[in-house]
């Protein structure tokens, strides 16, 4: 692996730079980005945003030309993600459409799918929200109870989803639902509008946020035939695609690195930064985002090179989990104050964010588990 930037690169993350500079405002972290990319004033400001990005052909440089990228690699998107996420993600949920749902759709939708969907997604226009766990299947999503039933006109959904970030204020959803059988062989994947008549969102305060999580009903909800993306029952080979793409889909890591920095300066304003204990645990926070890099960066080359996705992507993501808990440990046991309305939007934004990093995009338990059966080849209960 060639860890340099290329000119090329360099140049595309200083216009990324000089962007995030001219379009977010002096209180960006205390007014918008404090309560993370599902906050009801950043989902608000992600409509410009996104228009911004999009007239400067930023969206989607790595997807092909015909469906408004510009055929750069792989190493473009991180790139967008490290200046995005460390900036509290200005584009909101737009980046789910970028990440993972727009390549499914390239590679398991029909034309007219991709003509629907993908030229929206690169010019900024939809936000979107996944369909996925549910009240008895979080982390198992082979055993979900959301049906889709066929009709004459298409399916009639009924059922219900939970955990659902930026459903209330989002366009378009990705949904799971069971078309017939059993375990994963009734999965089947649809894409329909937020709005449509049956679904009813519901938001669900927490600890971190009260605007983040929401439940999602379906009561008789009608899609055409053309929502379905694949095969009908046959939507597990798509859900495998995109958690490989999800799983490393946010960089968190860079989040982390910046927020450390952060803590860093914040701790030497008062007098703590050289007590040998705090400069001991600084010096893990630094070695924990570190390393989430450079396992992301071995998951991301493998894709530059069009190599299968591989257990990499989950020694990444539960590093990336590892790597939030270390800072915002330190932050919350040093400079506790921060954290509060009153402190450091920045400092609050990931702190809140740590707090869900071992369950959002996949639980670390999960993690864990695929990383020992399919990185370790560990037996089942070993």
């Amino acid at each position: 692996m060639d860890f340099a930037w290329t000119e090329s690169e360099q140049a595309y993350r200083a216009e990324l730079v000089s962007l995030l500079e001219q379009q977010l405002p002096p209180d960006w972290w205390d007014a918008y980005a404090y309560d993370g990319p599902a906050g009801p004033e950043l989902m608000v400001h992600a409509r410009r945003f996104n228009a911004e990005l999009a007239q400067r052909n930023l969206v989607v440089r790595h997807w092909p030309r015909a469906y408004g990228g510009q055929e750069a690699s792989a190493w473009s998107q991180i790139i967008l993600s490290e200046e995005m996420w460390s900036n509290g993600e200005p584009r909101s949920s737009l980046y789910l459409g970028a990440n993972w749902a727009g390549p499914a759709i390239m590679k398991f939708g029909t034309e007219a799918q991709k003509q629907r969907y993908l030229r929206p997604i690169a010019d900024g226009k939809l936000l979107w929200c996944q369909g996925f766990s549910e009240p008895e299947a979080g982390t198992d999503l082979a055993n979900m109870k959301t049906r889709a039933e066929p009709d004459a006109d298409g399916y009639v959904i009924n059922g219900s989803k939970v955990w659902t970030s930026y459903a209330s204020r989002a366009d378009i959803m990705f949904l799971l639902a069971r078309v017939g059988g059993s375990g994963k062989g009734g999965v089947s994947c649809f894409i329909l509008p937020v709005n449509s008549p049956g679904m009813e969102v519901r938001p669900i305060p927490a600890i971190h946020s009260p605007h983040d999580f929401n439940e999602v009903f379906f009561t008789d909800v009608r899609v055409p035939a053309d929502a379905l993306l694949g095969e009908p029952g046959k939507g597990w080979d798509i859900v495998t695609t995109i958690l490989h793409y999800e799983r490393i889909g946010a960089a968190r890591y860079e989040f982390s690195r910046r927020t450390l920095d952060r803590v860093v300066a914040h701790l030497k304003q008062r007098g703590l930064f050289d007590d040998p204990t705090v400069q001991a645990e600084l010096a893990t926070a630094l070695a924990a985002t570190e390393a989430a890099r450079l396992l992301t960066y071995v998951v991301i080359d493998g894709r530059a090179k069009e190599r299968p996705p591989g257990p990499d992507t989950y020694v990444a993501r539960y590093a990336m989990v590892q790597a939030d808990h270390a800072v915002a440990n330190i932050a919350s046991t040093y400079l506790s104050d921060l954290l509060t309305e009153q402190g450091d939007g920045m400092l609050r934004s990931h702190f809140t964010s740590a707090i869900t990093a071992g369950i959002a995009a996949g639980a670390a338990e999960v993690q864990l588990n695929m990383i020992s059966g399919r990185y370790l080849g560990l037996p089942r209960g070993a």
